[in-house]
């Protein structure tokens, strides 16, 4: 297939304003097809259930964004049993006639892209940069899984020996297991699928309760975009009901997830058990978050580095695993550093997403809602809160104001992950101490140093805990195929997203060896 080189997708310029009319009226257009119902899709065929999932809009709960089919075991056997039928076809088809389909689904995306980033605003509550950076990221990830495809479709070099040829290739796995989560809804969801899609697998597709909407407009652009009925089946359902029995049926290949740490060392603990007429063992694909630290150090260039910090604990009002939801602030630096981002985190705008200028809407859900207020509760009894106020009713919007607090290294907001608007800053004398609390986490997913030091550079290089460690900037938004995205620890299995090594663990690696 000759194709261009891959390249980013470029992000919306919100000063133009033919781009602000166009979201405007996508805005105007989605909300006209608010709370409709979108059933299962089972071997494409709709299938309807008997419960729903009631998706709201979290900047007004009130608002209806749609109703889902709410899968039960009845509907998830259904799936499993056409994946499992329908892979015998599809994991047959030319690696290039699945590359195809990504790249027809990432033309559908980029031709659908305002209505995709109007739905990430009502069902995401997403601001507009932050749902169009995500949406860029899905068609990113469709773009480089289908090039990583055809790079690896004939295998990989190995050596033979005289007299013999000896092949490594790949093979696909069988039926897999997507589940994903509300906060990258298209991206994540659209990213996991096409991996195991594009690899020869066929799938049962479980979006997040909070976001079945987008799940449901996602799997109707991998069916515009052609994909055979059957490889997909979208499953939107709630974990504590379907999630259990998915991950444990002896049909099941492999789980891909993303989403807390507990849910994920759940999974994998079902996973690895072997029930009756099971015939392999279970991979797990995990991204399970994170409780992400900034270190600044008295070399630093001051104004950035506080800048980046409020840029990374509060994009999406903090709700991504990659946020930084610690600063550690050399004890020379300390006072200045808090002072500026207690300045530039005032400045941002919070509010529903109705326009370019909104920086901070609404956290998801109002289970989140109560979570982080809790969180804000034990920050006050655990150290001083410079900046935020106490959550109001959730019943105007799951609104959480950006907060700090300055606490001590072993506060619980400084240990437990928040998942929202909620920064701990931490004084430490020297740059020793300040990689030391870095490091005193059970997760490693990102982390960041600001510095003008090569030594301390160096040393954070070799010695920070984090599968994503970045200098002298924000640590969210990892580019595909440029940053690589997947964590240590209990941030997940480092299965690095948007990386060369992420189609292989969809695979089965074989080795055929010929005398002649």
């Amino acid at each position: 297939m000759g194709l261009i080189p891959y390249k980013n997708e470029e992000y919306l310029d919100w000063s133009d304003e033919k781009n602000v009319e166009k979201m405007r009226a996508a805005l105007k257009d989605v909300g006209s097809r608010l709370d409709r119902s979108y059933p299962a899709i089972i071997g494409g065929k709709r299938i309807e259930t008997d419960g729903e999932i009631v998706s709201v809009n979290p900047a007004n709960p009130s608002q209806a964004v749609g109703r889902t089919a709410r899968a039960t075991d009845r509907e998830a056997d259904m799936a499993l049993d056409m994946a499992t039928a329908t892979f015998e076809y599809w994991s047959r088809t030319s690696p290039e006639a699945r590359a195809r389909i990504l790249l027809r689904a990432s033309a559908i995306m980029k031709r659908r892209r305002f209505e995709l980033l109007a739905w990430e605003a009502y069902e995401g509550g997403k601001p507009w940069a932050e749902a169009d950076a995500q949406v860029a990221e899905a068609i990113d990830f469709l773009e480089y899984y289908a090039r990583e495809m055809l790079r690896l479709k004939d295998g990989v070099e190995i050596y033979s020996i005289p007299g013999e040829e000896s092949r490594y290739t790949y093979q696909p796995m069988g039926v897999g297991v997507i589940i994903a989560p509300w906060n990258f809804p298209t991206a994540i969801l659209t990213g996991m699928s096409s991996a195991a899609i594009v690899t020869g697998n066929t799938i049962v597709m479980k979006p997040s309760e909070f976001t079945p909407v987008i799940g449901a407009v996602v799997a109707e652009i991998f069916e515009e975009a052609g994909l055979p009925e059957g490889v997909l089946n979208f499953l939107p359902g709630y974990g504590s009901e379907v999630g259990d029995y998915l991950v444990q049926d002896a049909r099941t290949r492999f789980i891909s997830f993303t989403g807390s740490m507990k849910t994920g060392l759940r999974i994998n603990e079902l996973a690895a058990r072997q029930i009756e007429n099971q015939r392999w063992v279970k991979r797990v694909i995990a991204e399970m978050g994170g409780k992400d630290a900034m270190v600044i150090d008295d070399s630093a260039d001051l104004d950035s580095a506080a800048a980046d910090i409020v840029k990374s604990a509060y994009g999406y009002s903090g709700q991504k695993c990659s946020a930084a939801s610690r600063a550690i602030l050399h004890a020379d630096v300390y006072d200045e550093v808090l002072n500026k981002v207690v300045e530039k985190a005032k400045a941002l705008r919070i509010g529903v997403p109705e326009s370019a200028d909104v920086n901070v809407g609404p956290v998801i859900s109002e289970p989140q809602f109560e979570k982080v207020a809790s969180y804000v509760d034990v920050g006050k009894q655990e150290g001083e809160r410079v900046l935020g106020e106490d959550p109001g009713d959730p019943e105007d919007g799951y609104f959480v104001s950006p907060t700090i607090f300055e606490v001590e290294r072993d506060a619980r907001v400084a240990q437990e992950e928040i998942f929202g608007p909620v920064l701990s800053v931490i004084k430490a004398r020297d740059f020793d101490e300040a990689l030391r609390v870095a490091n005193d986490s059970p997760y490693g997913l990102t982390g960041g140093v600001y510095s003008k030091n090569r030594d301390h550079l160096e040393r954070a290089r070799q010695e920070f805990k984090a599968g994503n460690v970045y200098f002298n900037r924000g640590i969210t938004g990892a580019l595909v195929g440029v940053q690589p995205f997947g964590g240590f620890g209990m941030s997940g299995t480092d299965s690095k997203a948007g990386g060369p090594d992420y189609l292989p663990l969809h695979m089965l690696a074989r080795t055929v060896v010929e005398r002649f």
